[in-house]
């Protein structure tokens, strides 16, 4: 199999999916048991403190921040030539040219790694005060899915928001999984996480944002409900949505309108349809 197949996404399960059923084929002919990995469970494989982060996208965006710290990096040929990456021998990391069955082996045959893995260590989550001269927010009371998460984090970076804010606990932690779903995202958007919401919230009202919370049952149309010049948006866990103390602390509760047969997004749907009327707000205020 060639690694121009390998980097090909509708191939890319194709030929993970023949590779795990000869590694088990193989396992049941040794009388042997074979461990599947799932893209759930990446992650635990790395070393402590170190994430492995996999996809084209997701690399390149990785070795183009400053921010990153790289420990080391395995790579096909063809994913070399994909990067530009021609001098592997000029990188101040380690650099170990591999076959698509070696990443295979470390982060799954389902991870669509399209021939490259880097390990690094985690970005480092700034603080709630770093929002200086930020003017759109997205605060995620929650959102414990990482493919959620990454997802939203590539509609924030596409519609210019400042910064993302999670809480400490129940939001997923930075991973391959996270990273891949936000296709390059991560690198681009800063991360604050905070321990308590409520008084995040608080801090961010005291700080000039209009907090306004997406609920289904919200009074007004979300564009109806726009009027500061600095804007949190803040979405709740699918399912449950915004927690009771969230919506008592929030500025509003607003409602995205489904004219459709269909009355309710998925949160990362409903987070880009929410930024696209962020910032049409937001641009009409400041050319006024």
């Amino acid at each position: 199999m060639s690694d121009d197949q390998n980097s090909r996404t509708p191939k890319d399960s194709h030929y993970a999916r023949l590779r795990r059923a000869h590694r088990e084929r193989a396992a049941q002919k040794r009388g042997g048991k074979t461990s599947v990995h799932s893209d759930a469970n990446v992650d635990a494989n790395a070393n402590d403190g170190i994430v492995r982060l996999y996809g084209l996208h997701t690399v390149r965006a990785a070795l183009d921040n400053p921010q990153r710290r790289i420990r080391r990096l395995r790579i096909t040929r063809n994913a070399s030539a994909r990067l530009d990456l021609n001098d592997l021998t000029g990188l101040s990391f380690p650099v170990e040219t591999v076959e698509p069955r070696e990443i295979d082996r470390l982060v799954g045959p389902d991870a669509v790694h399209q021939g490259v893995l880097l390990e690094a260590e985690p970005l480092r989550p700034k603080p709630l005060r770093d929002l200086d001269g930020a003017a759109l927010v997205l605060v995620l009371d929650q959102v414990t899915d990482p493919h959620n998460v990454g997802a939203i984090m590539r509609s924030a970076v596409a519609f210019g928001v400042n910064a993302l804010v999670t809480t400490a606990r129940h939001s997923p932690s930075e991973s391959g999984v996270l990273a891949k779903a936000a296709s390059g995202a991560l690198e681009h958007i800063d991360h604050l996480t905070v321990r308590n919401l409520a008084e995040a919230l608080e801090e961010l009202s005291q700080a000039g944002f209009q907090t306004i919370g997406l609920d289904s049952e919200g009074a007004e149309r979300l564009e109806n409900t726009f009027e500061a010049d600095r804007i949190a948006l803040v979405l709740g866990a699918e399912g449950k949505g915004l927690r009771q103390k969230t919506r008592e602390t929030v500025s509003a509760l607003a409602r995205l309108d489904m004219p459709g047969a269909i009355k309710s997004l998925n949160v990362s749907n409903a987070a880009a349809v929410s930024l696209y009327a962020a910032c049409r707000h937001l641009n009409t205020n400041s050319a006024a």
